[in-house]
């Protein structure tokens, strides 16, 4: 229970990565606030599995979002993890001006602003994780648009790092590589994700909870100290 006495709010909590995000910062002990948008009943399902767990609906495609993530941590906080993302897989001759506002806000706009509020909120020796992608250096048609919001985050990752070092506070990233998620799936051909294992060092897709392990090391007592990283988690697909 490394985490016991700990509150973390983790955006997107309700599927892939972020909930098992959310497992498992409760597992290691932590009060866990987490956000959804649409899924209520999914939100209900994992609230009600975890004790200390509490949803709360925010769509990150509003500013507004901000506020109401952060309602339930008013009176402290010591773990951010910066997950909700989407990711519309538009090839650059199709990209909308209302494609480019939404993906910029919902994955780097509400990120940076949560971090911003955060930064008031967290306790000294708190931290940060900002959830990236490989797409960042690893381009890949029609993700344009998603590499590009989250290498914001990753500048806005080093960057808070240096301004926040003299609290104690840890920034990261971590940019999973092929991780076996509905977003996933749903923005790339089954083709694609066959050849994968193959590609990969260890041999297979990554898990959400491979993921949540990284994080959890992060957020916990043997991460501190590393901060203004990005850490790779791709079981090797990238070396």
């Amino acid at each position: 229970m490394s985490l016991s006495g700990k509150t973390a709010l983790v955006t997107g909590g309700t599927r892939g990565i972020g909930r098992a995000v959310v497992r498992r910062l409760a597992r290691d002990g932590a009060r866990v606030v987490f956000t959804y948008r649409d899924s209520a009943a999914a939100a209900e399902d994992l609230a009600g599995e975890l004790p200390a767990a509490v949803a709360v609906r925010a769509d990150q495609a509003e500013v507004g979002a901000v506020a109401q993530m952060f309602a339930p941590v008013r009176d402290g906080l010591d773990i951010l993890v910066n997950n909700a993302a989407v990711n519309p897989r538009r090839p650059l001759a199709e990209l909308t001006a209302a494609d480019f506002d939404r993906v910029m806000t919902v994955n780097a706009k509400v990120p940076v602003l949560a971090m911003r509020e955060a930064a008031a909120l967290l306790r000294d020796g708190g931290t940060i994780v900002n959830i990236s992608t490989l797409n960042t250096v690893l381009p890949a048609p029609g993700h344009a648009l998603y590499g590009a919001s989250k290498a914001v985050l990753e500048q806005f990752t080093a960057v808070a790092a240096r301004e926040l070092g003299g609290r104690g506070i840890t920034v990261n990233a971590v940019s999973p590589g092929a991780t076996d998620t509905d977003l996933l799936r749903g923005t790339n051909p089954p083709e694609n994700l066959e050849r994968v294992p193959a590609m990969t060092a260890l041999g297979r897709l990554g898990t959400p909870d491979d993921i949540a392990a990284v994080v959890a090391f992060l957020a916990g007592p043997d991460g501190r100290w590393i901060t203004g990283q990005n850490i790779r988690a791709t079981g090797g697909f990238l070396l």
